[in-house]
């Protein structure tokens, strides 16, 4: 018993249940890359060929970005039904099963419109249920005596979600073309059949933490005394910001018909979490006295953690195009007839499973004999800029095609190879980050909100879309001699770089913390 509780007296142990959950990870990310990678050139080809010809690309890349968006959506659910109610393992396990009816639904409805929707909704459901829950019920598996194996455990999560999408990219759309939907989708649902087997095998291996009960010092608990507090002599100007936030997110719904009601409730949402959460801060000091202090510094705590999640959204912005976007825009290149447009994105995970052990034992060793800690914000800094200057690369590919040129598609390689650094320094650093910073209580919730990044990333995206039709915005954009593709990827570059100079900014401020749970 000493030599469990004395990290110091053994070597630490990496938990044998860990290879239950990469196994799940490695078979459900190639059923969602399979399907996600073909979604945009299915949606074109096939489902909605009712639309004008001209309209396809654009409907296309709207259904895309709401289905994600749910994805990145639905884990505020998934995580809060795993906090307070079912566990993380019995949360995945339902979720997954969800998973599995939505992914044969896609293959059994692909000339039914609204039955290929209802299966591309549960599919969100489920894989936004579980996405924060499985890198957190991983982390889980660590405590204090071999928490510093828990990153080789995160890189190993990333590289094998890689490993996944790489097959799936390179597979998938050769299976849409020769053999149609019902197989390229119906591929998938068997592998998230397979994994959800995998995840149930090792339950009996698996630390489960119970659900948190009720806590009166809760976040909500905390943040509410804070906005309702009255101090003498003082008003509620915290209250008052909250309150804006709520009327500005209802209004948000008046863009519904233009982006969706989707769409219109993560707008919301965004309102009533900045402002709301602005506004707590302002008053937070009222809840001393009303609640313990741990609790109120927890509540800071979380909403420094949400400043750095709101500054990676930009990032995500980007991130994401690169299976809608950049699938249109490569469609244009000039290829090799048995070459399909979706599986350059194969090149993304590929990239992905050079680039974690290059890091890890070339370029971080090299950083720190220099001197230089390339510590979790510091690499998040730079993964953010190094998108920007993908999509500057991207645009200048397209002005390059703009101007009647043939362009051949390898060179797309210098995009998505710009793009998949910034990813790894971004994507997989965020999930640990994320884990090791959260309290012990909100672990789910605050995986949840990384996740929710990714959902507002998509918002920007659908957002800019409507703007640019825009009538009178596209002929103002064009008068200056540039496409609106281009004008697009020029734009979302900048959107990053500013994101990337804000994030380094705050970076430097920012208190870390650890918080894995004790050992033994």
């Amino acid at each position: 018993m000493t030599a469990i509780s004395n990290p110091a007296a053994a070597p630490a142990r990496f938990p044998k249940q860990i290879k239950y959950i990469i196994g799940n990870e490695g078979c459900e990310r190639f059923s969602f890359y399979g399907m996600r990678n073909i979604l945009t050139p299915f949606l074109v080809s096939s489902l909605l060929l009712y639309l004008p010809e001209g309209d396809r690309p654009g409907a296309a890349k709207d259904v895309f970005h709401i289905f994600v968006i749910g994805v990145y959506f639905f884990p505020l659910l998934g995580g809060w039904i795993a906090d307070r109610i079912l566990g993380k393992y019995h949360t995945v396990l339902y979720f997954s099963l969800l998973y599995c009816i939505g992914q044969f639904c896609l293959a059994l409805f692909v000339d039914n419109l609204i039955g290929f929707y209802t299966g591309l909704a549960l599919v969100a459901l489920g894989s936004g249920g579980i996405k924060p829950l499985v890198a957190s019920f991983m982390g889980d598996q660590f405590d204090q005596s071999n928490k510093q194996l828990a990153k080789v455990a995160f890189d190993a999560f990333y590289w094998i979600i890689n490993f996944g999408s790489l097959f799936a990219s390179l597979l998938m759309p050769w299976c849409l073309r020769e053999y149609g939907g019902a197989v390229a989708f119906g591929i998938p649902g068997v592998l998230m059949l397979i994994a959800t087997i995998v995840f149930w095998i090792g339950r009996k291996s698996y630390v489960h933490v119970p659900p948190a009960p009720p806590n009166p010092d809760s976040f909500a608990n905390v943040a509410r005394s804070a906005l309702l507090a009255r101090a003498p002599g003082e008003s509620r100007p915290g209250l008052t910001l909250a309150i804006v936030g709520l009327l500005l997110g209802l209004a948000g719904f008046a863009f519904a018909p233009q982006v969706g009601y989707v769409s219109a409730i993560c707008i919301a949402i965004v309102f009533a979490l900045g402002f709301g959460g602005a506004g707590t801060w302002m008053q937070l000091e009222r809840a001393r006295g009303r609640h313990p202090d741990e609790a109120v510094d927890g509540v800071r705590a979380v909403l420094r953690i949400l400043i750095v999640f709101a500054l990676t959204t930009p990032f995500w912005s980007l991130f994401d195009q690169k299976a809608s976007t950049w699938v249109l825009q490569a469609g244009g290149m000039v290829k090799p007839d048995w070459f399909e447009p979706a599986q350059m994105q194969a090149l993304n995970p590929l990239l992905v499973m050079l680039l974690i052990p290059f890091n890890n034992i070339v370029l971080y060793p090299a950083l720190r004999r220099f001197g230089y800690e390339p510590t979790a914000l510091r690499r998040m800094t730079t993964g953010i800029a190094f998108s920007g200057v993908s999509w500057i690369a991207a645009g200048m590919l397209q002005l390059w095609m703009d101007g009647g040129d043939a362009v051949s598609i390898t060179w797309q390689i210098l995009p998505y190879a710009l793009l998949t650094f910034g990813e790894v320094l971004v994507s997989a650093t965020g999930l640990e980050f994320a884990y090791s910073q959260a309290p012990a209580s909100m672990k789910g919730v605050i995986m949840s909100m990384w996740y929710l990044a990714v959902t507002i990333g998509n918002l920007w995206v659908l957002l800019a879309n409507a703007s640019v039709r825009n009538a009178a915005f596209t002929a103002q954009i064009e008068s200056a001699g540039i496409s609106v593709a281009a004008f697009q990827m020029f734009f979302f570059a900048g959107f990053a770089l500013v994101a990337a100079l804000l994030f380094g900014l705050y970076a430097r401020r920012y208190p870390l913390v650890e918080n894995y749970r004790p050992a033994g």
